[in-house]
């Protein structure tokens, strides 16, 4: 299986920290930043279920572009065989 070696940036971590601590922050976007800082300093790829949430999220009008910001980083560091 291959293996994606990508890892989330400062700025996307960072931003990723202010979702997980906003009050007004939807619970698909607070998702997205746990996935997101989940894979900063490791080998942990996204899952599937987050793959698909990710998709979902950028393939909509509903969402802001902190969340797709976040969308678009953890669906970057999935698995490349799926």
């Amino acid at each position: 299986m291959s293996k994606n070696t990508k890892k989330t940036s400062d700025k996307i971590a960072t931003l990723a920290a202010q979702t997980l601590n906003s009050p007004d922050a939807s619970a698909t976007a607070k998702s997205l930043a746990a996935s997101a800082l989940a894979q900063k300093n490791n080998d942990k790829q996204t899952s599937a279920e987050m793959e698909e949430t990710a998709a979902k999220v950028l393939g909509s009008d509903r969402h802001s572009e902190d969340t797709k910001t976040l969308a678009a980083s953890v669906l970057s560091q999935a698995n490349k065989e799926r």
